[in-house]
């Protein structure tokens, strides 16, 4: 990820040269959202930058970041429900666990798909692979297409205007508000897992104790 980002300020220099290369920056989010991993949000306030500096109009960066954004988020998406569900449930290792993974995750996604999306886009890490997980999922298309367009919209205006007007300390702000969504959502998630588990030992208990699950 560092040498990514690298590779990110290396083309933001060379828009001194040329600035319409600039526009190229916020296209990168497409890659990100399609499940590549790529610092789609820093090439975003990296271009937001430069418009600031008059190199780019910020409009047009605006309107490239969310464009980007959303296409990439639908072509994860289809490629989630076309072969992510297929590879999950292949024959091998931890097929159990998998297969459980992905009964949970179904429900998981008709209870909160719409948060999910639209939350999933604002958090670093879990941005580039919210779109194949609600495809894995089977997240109606129409519901994830609407929810991941607001999403994109607000999240490309936002960070487009706070790089314009506020610069790179404004947008790292941003970022660290995504890194602590990131850890909040873990700890959720680390805590529905532990309810789950003591709400099985039970019912386990119960079923071992039946004269059915007795063994001589």
């Amino acid at each position: 990820m560092v040498r990514l980002l690298g590779i990110t300020l290396s083309l933001g220099a060379i828009v001194g040269v040329n600035g319409s290369l600039g526009y190229l920056l916020p296209s990168i989010i497409g890659l990100e959202s399609m499940g590549v991993p790529s610092p789609g949000e820093t090439a975003l306030v990296l271009a937001a930058v430069l418009a600031s500096q008059g190199k780019l109009n910020i409009a047009l960066v605006i309107l490239i970041g969310v464009t980007s954004a959303i296409v990439g988020d639908n072509v994860g998406f289809l490629l989630g429900r076309r072969f992510g569900r297929r590879a999950f449930m292949a024959p091998g290792p931890f097929l159990h666990h998998r297969v459980r993974a992905i009964r949970y995750g179904d429900g998981f996604f008709k209870r909160h798909g719409p948060k999910a999306v639209f939350l999933g886009r604002w958090i670093a890490l879990v941005r580039f692979a919210t779109a194949w997980l609600a495809g894995i999922n089977r997240m109606p298309f129409r519901l994830f297409f609407f929810w991941n367009a607001l999403g994109g919209i607000s999240w490309g205006v936002t960070y487009g205007l706070v790089g314009y007007f506020g610069g790179k300390a404004a947008a790292h702000v941003l970022a660290q508000a995504g890194i602590a969504g990131l850890v909040i959502m873990m700890l959720i998630a680390v805590g529905a897992w532990v309810f789950v588990k003591r709400r099985e030992r039970p019912t386990a208990g119960r079923e071992s104790d039946s004269p059915g699950g007795v063994t001589d």
